[in-house]
Formats: C-alpha cells, structure tokens, sequence
C-alpha cells in the first residue's frame, strides 16, 4: 500500500514539473520582448538552467492526451501531448489551417449568441445573463469540444493567449454549475424558472454525454496547461455522476444516450488516481443494457457482454466501444475483450465503408436476430444496418461516427499493439473525417456519402455542400476540429522495448521509453502522397532499443535501409516491422513504401458495388468529381481493369495533394429521364479521367461525385 502512494505521488509531482516546465518557458518566452537585448541572454540561461533542472526529476510520461501511462493491460504508451512537432508536408498543413483557421474559427462561432448560443447559455445559467435555453441539448459538450481544441492547440504551441482566453470562459462555466456538481445548461436554465430539481429524466437527455466530453477536455486542458480550473469543474461533475448512478434505477440509469462518459471517466481517473472513477466506469459497463424496453438505437436492449453484433447509432455504438476499450486497458477483463473482438469484427468486416466511415442508414432496421430475440426487428436512427448493407448516394457516415472509429481504434491500437487497428484509424483520418470539414477549414459536412448526383428524385436531410453551421446538429464541426489539431497524439507510441510509428508524417519527436532512454527523432516524407520515409536520429541513449515501423496493410515489398544498407528483419503487410539495435545519433532509417494506385472491389453481397471498383493510393480513397470531367456525366465513366493511372500534383483550395490521371472508357449517353431499365449501352469512346483524393471533394463548387464507378474487364 504505500509503495503505491509513493508512487502516485511520484507520479502527481512529475506531472507538476512537467507542466511548470511547459507554462514557465511559455511564459517567459513570449515576455521576453519587453526587455532589453542585453537582458535576453540572462533571462534565456535562467531559463534553460530550470527547465533543465526540472526536466531530470521526471521520466514518466504523464502529459499524453489518452494518459495510459500507468494503465496494466495497456501494450502502447502515449507520448506527451508536446512531444511532436509537425514540421512540413500534409499534417504540417492541416495543423498550420487547424492553428491559424479551424480553432480560431469554432471559438467565435461557440462564442457568439447570434450563431450558436452555446457560451450564452453557460452565461445565463452562471446567473450572469438572463434569457431561455437555445439550441440542441448537447450544445455545452459541442462547447467543453472547442476548449480541448484550444487545449490541444496551447499544448503544440505554448500560446499564451490561449489560457487567457480559456481563462475567462472556463470562470464563467465554473459560476454556472450547481454545488452538487451538475451542470447541464438546458436542465439549470429552466430548473431557475420553475424551481424544479430533475436530473436524467428525459430518455433523449444529453447530460451525461456533455459531461463526458467535460471530463475529456478537463483532462487535456489540465495536462497542456497544469491548471486545475476547469479539471475541478469536472471532479465535481464525477463525483455528482458517481453518486447518481449508485442509487439511479436501471430506468433512470438508462438515460445517458451518448456515452462520451465512459472515455471520460476512465480519463479522469488516469488524471486524479481517484479509484471511485474506475468504479464507476465498471458500473457504467455493468448496467448497459438492463433495459427491459430498450432500444438497439442506444445499443441498451442487450447487455454489453451478450452482444454479438454491432448495432444501433454509429456514434453512441463507437463511443461505447472506445470506453469499453479505456475500461480493459485498467482492469484486464478478457469478457471485454471478447466482445470488443465480435464488435471489430463486425464492424470492419462487414459494416465499415471503404472511406472507414461508419453509420450507413440514417433510418432503417437493426440486424435482424439478437442472442435474445432472433425474429425481432427495430427501427434504427443514424445506424449500422445489415451486414453488407452500405448505400452510397445516401450513406450517413456521420462525421462523428468516423472520428468515433478512430477514437476506438486508436485504443484498440494501445491495448493490442496490432497494426491492423492503425491501418483503419489511418483510413478513417485521411478520408471520412478529412472529408467532413473544408480544405480552409471553415465549411463542414454532417453526413459523408460516397456518392451525390443532382438528379437524385428526392431532397435529402442534409446539406452536401459543406456550410459553415449546421444548426440543430453541430456536434461534427468541433468534434474534427479538436480531432485535427490532435492527430499528432496518435503519430507514435512506445513501450518498454522502443517506439512504434503508427502515423507517418513529416515531424519531429522528443520523447522517452519507459526507463528514461530519450529519444529524438527527425522523420522528413512527403506521405501520403510518397512511400519514401526518413528518420534521422538526433539524440539517443547508448543501449540497444527497436524502432517499430507500422507495414500499412496496403504496402507490398516494403523494404527498410539503415545508413544506406538494408537490414534483415522481418517485413510484413499489416504489421510492425521492428528494428533492434544500438543507435546513436546521426543515424538514419529508411521506410520504403511503394504506393501504386490500386483497384479495390468489394463482397459481391454489397450489391450496390457489384462489378465496380474504387481506387487507392497508399492509405488514400480516390473519387471521381464533376468538376474534372469536362461536363461529361460522371455516371458514364467506366474505369478498364488495365488502367494505367498516374500520380500528378494538384492544388485545391490552396492544398497541395495527389490526383490521378488516366484514360477510362465513356458509356454512350442515355436518357433515364422517367426511365427504369434500358438496354446497355456501348462504350467504345476513349475519355481522359482525373481522380482526386475523396476528403477534397466538393472544395470547388457544387459537384456531383462518385467514388464507386462502373468496371470493364
């Protein structure tokens, strides 16, 4: 018992040093032009002296946006939050709009009342303001979203004029919440009018899921920062949940209906070592499903640990799973794991788009046959459908059902150590969550089809042009946002063996193994639209460690050179290539990736793409768009089995990206107005075809766009 006190309290002050470390030097830099060049030099030694002598008095990594550092059954550790640095090429790209556009941006927008209401309605709660409630219910999780972006984005860069400004919001969230520790804007507002004192008696209340996504940002906040302002917010938030739920029914238990609470719990306790949290988060687990009329749409009609299929809502149901994921990676329990297993298998095998999107019906019905019932069948809402069943012109792919996938992925990646987790987590971030959010990182989609014609017979629910709110559902536009701005947190892992790459990108990274080995790293490529990748070693420890390069599934005859001469390990698709031996600095490593674009058909049962191919460069999705093809009718292209496709430099909306050119057959024009069946037309005609990457399209006007197009062989 008290080697584990010591320890937690080891591990609380290297925490503190850490982030002293970070605010200090971030403070001080951006003081030091107030004073005079002749003082810069003193004030500089200062403060390399303290960082350094604070900087020796920790190894463990405690500052990682998912803290699994002393998490038992977890195989990969997180790196710090600050660890990478973009340096150039496409993350460098997407983080410099994230910095400079996408946080800037979602920040007015949640702060301004004319558009959102969301910072309004925390005034008004706080007593500072008067006026009702306006917008969704999960308005305050969109908002608590915005924050761990700013987080995120002070842990990159040491801006200090982010903490000001999370400062001030962060007093006037803190004013609003109650003494109990519920906070819930919509509930607080008209409990002020009508004196009521309700909690979670709404089925469709979003109380919890707001919480959760407090709980989360709380947590990065409090890592990039060492401030606890916002992170006492959300232990008092905890601790109202955890008394909640040990006396709530099961009937009252139930309204929580998306479960950001879960990774929320488990981070909280991974930040405070509070074991009532880890309680809690088993008791969450425990509970799901005891629902006498629950429903497949909130994944509660079973309980956790009997489903065999993955069913209902695409965004509850991976959230779910990347909590259940946080949950095994504390307590080891392999009745978790053997559900989380059925679940990927499921999902990746027979319910997963080729972009990684998930959520194929906005309405539609559950999977017919449970381990309860085998004849009932459910009305489904925004949801996985039938094994094989993923329509392109109307596939949902939420936004945020997408990000969920990597969300879960990502702990499936830690806990496992399998590469086939990051092989999706990689496909999901470089297609359906890319594709949700404009090039200049103002404009947003919700749902994310693989499909969209101007002549579709009927007007659908959502918008695929991207626009700049989406009203009554705007939970997609901050939840990419915090994701880009941290994609860099899922670049690289380590363990007590070495570092794994999981994400390859142009960086550089210093970090530590587990025994305090430092590690620091340069990694210059032009990925993904180049398979050359190199790592150049600025520091290291003499002792013998491996780097671990992740071989993407895709990637055939990868080879590995180190100082120009090749090396015999062993190179498989879809798994980590590890190379072991003592390093020192100057040393460099060599990642050879042949990227050929790739025609990929899928299970004839998904009948929609039956004799039609997509196409994909490295961990890239193709699409064919209007806008490239010359007026012609996207519809008719029909791409030759024997294409010869060639990658050619293409900027859009200011981004530099790949496309591909080729020359594909033309399907004689057929009028199919007020027709259902026509005879088959010829398709002697030669047209040049250009492809670009999925995630851009729809950045140049209006377009009609398909990334299934018709095969001949």
């Amino acid at each position: 018992m008290m080697i584990k006190i010591i320890k937690n309290l080891v591990d609380r002050f290297s925490f503190f040093v850490a982030r002293l470390n970070r605010h200090i030097f971030g403070h001080l830099t951006s003081q030091l032009s107030i004073f005079p060049t002749s003082q810069l030099s003193v004030f500089r030694s200062f403060g390399l002296i303290l960082l350094f002598s604070l900087a020796i008095t920790s190894k463990a990594q405690q500052n990682a946006l998912t803290n699994n550092s002393n998490s038992p059954y977890a195989k990969l550790k997180s790196v710090d939050m600050a660890a990478v640095k973009w340096t150039n090429g496409f993350w460098a790209d997407r983080f410099k709009v994230a910095t400079e556009t996408m946080v800037p941006n979602m920040w007015a927008i949640y702060n301004d009342p004319k558009i959102s209401h969301a910072f309004k309605n925390f005034e008004i709660a706080a007593g500072l303001d008067t006026g009702r409630h306006k917008g969704p219910s999960f308005h305050d999780g969109d908002y608590y979203k915005t924050l761990e972006a700013m987080a995120s984005l002070y842990a990159s860069t040491g801006n200090v004029k982010l903490l000001e400004t999370m400062d001030k919001a962060i007093a006037v969230i803190t004013k609003s919440q109650r003494e109990d520790g519920y906070i819930y804007t919509k509930a607080m507002i008209e409990q002020r009018k009508t004196g009521s004192n309700n909690q979670f008696q709404d089925r469709l209340s979003f109380e919890a899921y707001n919480i959760g996504h407090l709980m989360t940002a709380a947590c990065v906040h409090y890592r990039a920062t060492g401030k606890t302002n916002l992170l006492d917010v959300a232990k008092k938030a905890t601790e109202y949940l955890y008394k909640f739920y040990k006396t709530a029914s099961p009937t009252l238990a139930r309204n929580a209906i998306c479960p950001s609470h879960y990774m929320g719990t488990i981070e909280m306790y991974r930040t405070t070592k509070e074991p009532r949290y880890l309680e809690l988060a088993k008791h969450l687990i425990a509970i799901k499903g005891k629902i006498e009329d629950g429903t497949d749409d909130n994944q509660d009609r079973i309980p956790f640990l009997k489903q065999i299929k993955a069913t209902g809502h695409a965004v509850r149901a991976s959230y779910l799973y990347a909590g259940v994921a946080d949950l095994y990676a504390e307590t080891g329990n392999d009745s978790l794991m053997n559900s989380l297993n059925l679940m990927w298998n499921d999902v990746s095998n027979r319910k997963m788009y080729i972009t990684g999107g998930l959520g194929s019906l906005y309405d539609g019905t559950s999977p017919d046959g449970t381990s309860y019932n085998p004849t009932e069948v459910q009305k489904i809402h925004q949801a996985f459908g039938r094994d094989y069943q993923l329509p392109n012109f109307t596939a949902h792919n939420e936004t945020c059902a997408n990000i969920g996938n990597v969300l879960w992925n990502y702990r499936m990646l830690q806990i496992t150590g399998d590469a086939k987790y990051a092989d999706v987590m990689e496909l999901a971030l470089y297609n359906s969550v890319l594709s949700g959010i404009s090039l200049n990182g103002k404009n947003f989609l919700y749902t994310n089809p693989l499909a969209q014609s101007d002549n579709l017979p009927f007007q659908q629910r959502w918008s695929k042009d991207r626009v700049p709110y989406i009203g009554l559902s705007n939970c997609c536009p901050p939840n990419v946002v915090r994701t880009i701005a941290e994609v860099s947190n899922y670049a690289y892992s380590t363990t007590e063996k070495g570092i794994w790459f999981n994400l390859y990108g142009a960086n550089n990274i210093k970090t530590q193994l587990s025994d305090g080995t430092k590690i620091n790293l340069n990694q210059a490529t032009n990925y993904p639209w180049d398979g050359n990748i190199k790592v150049t070693i600025n520091e290291t420890a003499k002792k013998a460690y491996a780097m671990f390069f992740r071989i993407p599934g895709w990637a055939s005859n990868a080879k590995i050179n180190v100082n120009g001469k090749a090396v015999e390990v062993e190179v498989k698709s879809g798994s980590y290539a590890a190379v072991n031996r003592i390093w020192k600095a100057g040393d460099v490593i060599e990642l050879i990736l042949p990227m050929e674009a790739q025609l990929i058909e899928s299970n004839p049962l998904v009948e929609e793409n039956r004799n039609q191919v997509a196409v994909k460069r490295g961990p890239v999705v193709y699409c064919l768009e209007s806008n490239d093809f010359e007026g012609k009718n996207i519809f008719n292209a029909v791409i030759p089995s024997s294409i010869a496709l060639k990658p050619t430099p293409i900027t859009i909306d200011g981004a530099q990206m790949m496309s591909l050119e080729g020359t594909a057959k033309l399907r004689d024009k057929t009028d199919w107005n007020n027709v259902l069946y026509h005879p088959i037309s010829k398709t002697n005609e030669n047209t040049a075809i250009k492809l670009v990457p999925y995630f851009a399209w729809g950045n140049r006007g209006h377009s009609e766009m398909s990334v299934w197009l018709p095969l001949s062989r």
